[in-house]
């Protein structure tokens, strides 16, 4: 009998009495199989659970939790493990903040995990880092899922129903509150379960290689660079037009960046993005000028006030040779909307490749940017091979990124889009003007 099989055995039971049956509902999980395990916070504890999962077989199920809209940064705050032959394990990494000697006995060990890329940066932090992993929202990307968060995943593809409400909540709490570990250990209760029925399904579609080679790409992919200009992407900065304006946006942006990583909170709960656009449209002369404004408002010291003032009038003294560009320079192609009117024949290639790539998607049933990554199609249509025949487009699909099933899915469609001629600036036939 499964995990999920066991767990939903000794659940039923438990299950409040439902409407008259009218299909196959959803069996509520209301507690892991062998209960909400201890959390781990001490070095005599985490080498207890090494030993364990190094005993373990089969995949290991990897989760964390982090105090997005809390705190600064993406570092875990919690740690959630399961393994056959281990059970649950619940890790606290502000107790044990270094977790290399469990990624060590788990580094021949495939890890399960749902929406890898999201957990990944905060796992190698703590010195978890997996060789090979099998990501169950991807697989179900693959495998033609419209709703592929865990919780619809689950109810979906294994018929339970996993407990939710805390996914929000602020994960740097100490002491945890039990219902957060209860919801936490649930979170890898049946991974290993949802990755079989996934691995089943992908492979009767005949993509079981294609997932592969998703995993082995994210496994191998390095941490991401640090974002250039990141101040850029402030929430409402397409409001922002002059450059003196967007100077306020960058000062401003980056003095609270400072305060919230030295207090260890959010940045958006040291000054929002709208207030910051608010500032940099206005301009404000004065710190009473600026407490007018929404978001410096009645709850703003006097003493907060003139500091945010003071790096207002800091970027209004700046020269002009200081202020940030209006767009930010790329290695790659303009926007798409600009296209037509800079080069006709790329924006003609563009629309024959993206339906292409968007018709073969919906044949496949999976989403067109796991078919192929829009960037991808831009770039080859923008700056296409010199020779356009099948072999350079291989070529150049390869040299972006692409995958092998990728490209033999698409290739031959966008070589036939690259062919596609430029428009002619005479009116058609019949045209009255």
């Amino acid at each position: 009998m499964t995990d999920a099989q066991e767990t939903a055995s000794a659940n039923a039971a438990q299950a409040p009495p439902g409407e008259p049956d009218t299909g196959p509902a959803p069996v509520p999980l209301l507690e892991p199989r062998e209960g909400v395990p201890p959390v781990v916070a001490d070095e005599a504890g985490l080498a207890e659970v090494v030993a364990a999962f190094a005993a373990g077989s089969g995949p290991v199920a990897v989760d964390a939790e982090r105090a997005s809209g809390y705190r600064y940064g993406q570092r875990a705050y919690l740690v959630q493990l399961r393994r056959q032959g281990a059970g649950s394990a619940l890790i606290d990494p502000v107790g044990c903040p270094d977790l290399s000697a469990l990624g060590a006995v788990l580094a021949d060990t495939e890890w399960v995990l749902h929406a890898a890329t999201q957990d990944l940066p905060c796992l190698r932090e703590i010195g978890m880092v997996p060789q090979r992993l099998f990501d169950t929202e991807l697989a179900g990307r693959l495998a033609g899922h419209a709703r592929v968060g865990l919780g619809a995943m689950v109810e979906n593809v294994l018929g339970y129903a996993l407990e939710k409400g805390h996914s929000a909540v602020d994960w740097s709490t100490r002491p945890l509150p039990r219902p957060w570990l209860h919801y936490a250990a649930l979170d890898v209760e049946l991974l290993v379960d949802l990755r079989d029925a996934l691995e089943a399904d992908l492979e009767q579609q005949g993509k079981l290689s294609w997932a592969r080679q998703e995993f082995e790409a994210i496994a191998a992919a390095p941490p991401a660079p640090p974002r250039k200009d990141p101040w850029r992407r402030t929430s409402g900065m397409h409001k922002v037009r002059r450059r003196r304006q967007m100077a306020v946006v960058r000062e401003l942006w980056t003095a609270r960046d400072k305060i919230a990583q030295k207090r260890d909170v959010s940045p958006g709960k040291v000054l929002t993005d709208a207030a910051i656009v608010e500032a940099a449209l206005a301009m404000p002369s004065d710190a009473r000028a600026l407490s007018a404004l929404p978001g410096f408002g009645h709850r703003m010291g006097r003493k907060q006030l003139d500091h945010w003032q003071a790096v207002v009038d800091r970027a209004k003294e700046l020269p002009e040779t200081a202020l940030p560009q209006q767009s930010q320079a790329t290695n790659g192609p303009p926007p798409p909307r600009s296209w037509a009117d800079k080069d006709p024949a790329a924006a003609a290639r563009l629309a024959a490749a993206r339906a292409a790539v968007t018709a073969r998607a919906d044949e496949l049933r999976l989403p067109q940017e796991n078919l192929l990554t829009p960037d991808s199609v831009r770039r080859l249509c923008w700056q296409p091979p010199r020779v356009r025949s099948e072999a350079e487009v291989v070529s150049a699909l390869r040299a972006l990124g692409a995958r092998e099933w990728q490209i033999e899915q698409t290739a031959a469609l966008l070589t036939d889009a690259l062919a596609t001629p430029a428009p002619s600036d005479e009116p058609a036939r019949g045209d009255d003007g």
